[in-house]
């Protein structure tokens, strides 16, 4: 609970969900597990991208969702923040909250792998796939 905007129900539905963090070879797998990456519908000549999969625990992903929303709206100067809100400019504010809601799940995997806290300039640091 030491990152921002996750809260007990968060981090108590995070750690049921994913009861074991070796299950999951690293923090892409463990995205793709709880729905948070992009689905694709391709044909041998056509490459076309979907929303995301929402496969996976629905109530993991809307606690994600949610503890982004509160992350993006009360910690404004926060790294991870400032990250979003590039996505945000690009993509549209729906589409940043995904992004975010993905790579909190990241960043929960790889300190619950490592065993650390929070450190937010490292958070921002790290590309999207670049975590496990």
């Amino acid at each position: 609970m030491t990152v921002p905007g996750v809260g007990p129900v968060t981090s108590v539905r995070y750690v049921g969900a994913v009861d074991r963090v070796d299950r999951f070879a690293n923090a892409h797998v463990l995205e793709s597990y709880l729905g948070l990456t992009p689905g694709e519908r391709s044909s041998s000549q056509k490459v076309r991208r979907t929303g995301i999969t929402k496969a996976g625990p629905a109530k993991v992903r809307w606690a994600l969702v949610q503890a982004s929303w509160v992350l993006m709206r009360h910690r404004r100067n926060d790294p991870i923040v400032q990250w979003a809100d590039g996505v945000m400019k690009r993509r549209g504010k729906r589409i940043a909250i995904v992004a975010l809601s993905r790579k909190l799940a990241g960043i929960l995997y790889a300190m619950w792998r490592d065993g650390t806290e929070y450190e937010p300039a490292r958070a921002a640091r790290l590309p999207d796939g670049d975590r496990g």
